[in-house]
């Protein structure tokens, strides 16, 4: 399973970031990426200035042809494509595409698989288990279950918005 995880706080060109997050799905349909299950979108307080405007998060799970190198320049270049600006880590941003798994490699990168901060981020754990409860990190064989059970604030500051 190839999952991608989306977020966006900050407007784009395509609207609001629920909308941007929906407008970068189809321009990776466009690139021949299958949206194979979307998880539904959460509202996420901003990390680490809670003052900065609330994510919108979610997870999906996708097919392509695209090695994970590819995949990633194509995540990267989608990111662009709705105006995101790399200036500090952990800045709002108008989108952010992560290449969270592939297939269950492990690999140093580029791009590190399976991504390397997953573990520590609700806003990607949560939704990850509503499209794959089976779902086992590919390095300690941990179910996603367990790894949110062991972020105690996991769910902290997140609420399902609607569709």
């Amino acid at each position: 399973m190839i999952v991608v995880a989306l977020g966006a706080n900050l407007d784009s060109q395509a609207g609001r970031p629920r909308e941007t997050l929906l407008a970068a799905l189809e321009a990776l349909k466009r690139k021949s990426v299958r949206i194979l299950a979307l998880s539904p979108f959460y509202r996420t307080r901003a990390w680490p200035d809670p003052s900065d405007p609330d994510y919108v998060n979610a997870v999906a799970s996708v097919a392509t042809e695209r090695g994970p190198r590819e995949l990633m320049e194509l995540l990267e270049q989608t990111e662009t494509l709705f105006g995101r600006k790399r200036s500090e880590r952990n800045a709002p941003r108008t989108l952010d595409l992560d290449l969270i798994d592939y297939d269950g490699r492990v690999e140093q990168g580029p791009p590190i698989l399976p991504h390397p901060r997953m573990r520590e981020r609700g806003f990607v754990l949560v939704p990850l288990s509503d499209i794959a409860p089976a779902w086992r990190h590919p390095v300690g064989g941990e179910s996603v279950q367990q790894l949110i059970e062991s972020l105690p604030d996991a769910r902290e500051g997140m609420e399902t918005l609607n569709r």
